[in-house]
């Protein structure tokens, strides 16, 4: 059983279709919903929370029916909108605790859970602020304890990275890998960030003009064991060459960025290719394992898919 299951969903705005006959299966841990700007992100998580009317196919949330369970899905899952979703002239605090209120918790455990979770996204300084005072990157803040109130299973997460500085972004990144690793909870990250996501994903979905492309996990953009790219100060060349007197062939140089990649043996370690490059009268700036990037993969999928639809 998926923690999300949707099967042949489609919707349209008039005569635009938004989602077009989508099917796919969200596993446990973080999963990231990819594609760019207009690919039906946002739609899809409206459908599947209950609150965009007019679609046609099969949702299960938890599995629970999207259609006639609404109410149950909403007190086990939270939500963190893209735009901001905040009652005019009131403070943090007020504000998480009247959600968690609407999920159904009595008044003082509302109030104490709205104290726990502003705390936990770094915002307990700032509690008794009017919210028109927060910062971009405070309402991100906010926005997640509104969402992590009620203690749901799975959070829905709408770009929670915009309008905050690289540090805010890796301390967001920082408490949702620690949402899904230390309590349980499982996320939906809808993103166009790929960098980011690639950090806290276990696995993700690509959605391009309405259209399902595919899903992955992670893991499998892990490098082969063993191979390197290597960069180099000095002369490239002839660092290839000791390589290769000392067995290690195959290099692959990349004048142009004065670097290259090799796939090691299992004889031989990363402390050979410092040794070997003393040898060449060389310098290694860097040394880095070889993985696939996740920008990369997804820009291939949705390439293929245009051509072929082209």
């Amino acid at each position: 059983m998926g923690v999300v299951e949707v099967e042949h969903l489609t919707k349209s705005y008039g005569s635009v279709l938004a989602l077009d006959d989508v099917s796919f299966e969200v596993g446990p841990g973080v999963t990231g919903l990819l594609g760019p700007n207009g690919a039906g992100k946002s739609t899809l998580l409206l459908c599947v929370l209950g609150l965009l009317p007019g679609w046609q196919g099969e949702v299960r949330v938890l599995d629970l029916d999207a259609r006639r369970k609404r109410r149950e899905i909403r007190r086990r899952v939270g939500y963190m909108p893209e735009l901001d979703a905040r009652l005019p002239g009131t403070t943090a605090v007020k504000a998480v605790r009247y959600l968690g209120r609407l999920t159904g918790l009595p008044y003082s455990q509302a109030l104490r859970r709205a104290h726990e979770v502003l705390w936990h996204v770094g915002l307990g300084e700032a509690v008794y602020r009017d919210l028109k005072e927060y910062s971009a990157g405070m309402r991100q803040r906010f926005k997640l304890a509104q969402a992590l109130v009620h203690d749901p299973r799975l959070l829905f997460l709408d770009e929670p990275l915009g309008g905050m500085d690289p540090a805010g972004r890796d301390e967001l990144l920082d408490l949702v890998r620690d949402l899904a690793t230390n309590h349980g909870k499982h996320v939906v990250w809808s993103s166009h960030i790929l960098p980011e996501v690639q950090k806290v994903a276990d696995a993700v979905v690509v959605l391009d003009r309405g259209r399902f492309l595919g899903r992955f996990a992670l893991d499998d953009l892990k490098p082969p064991d063993h191979q390197y790219r290597i960069t180099v100060d000095g002369d490239l060349h002839d660092y290839v060459r000791v390589l290769g007197e000392a067995g290690l062939e195959g290099a692959r140089p990349d004048p142009q960025n004065a670097s290259l990649e090799i796939l090691l043996p299992d004889t031989q370690t990363p402390h050979d290719l410092f040794r070997l490059a003393r040898l060449a009268g060389v310098r290694l700036r860097r040394v880095a394992p070889v993985g696939e990037d996740l920008e990369d993969v997804f820009h291939r999928i949705v390439t293929s898919e245009r051509e072929a639809v082209s």
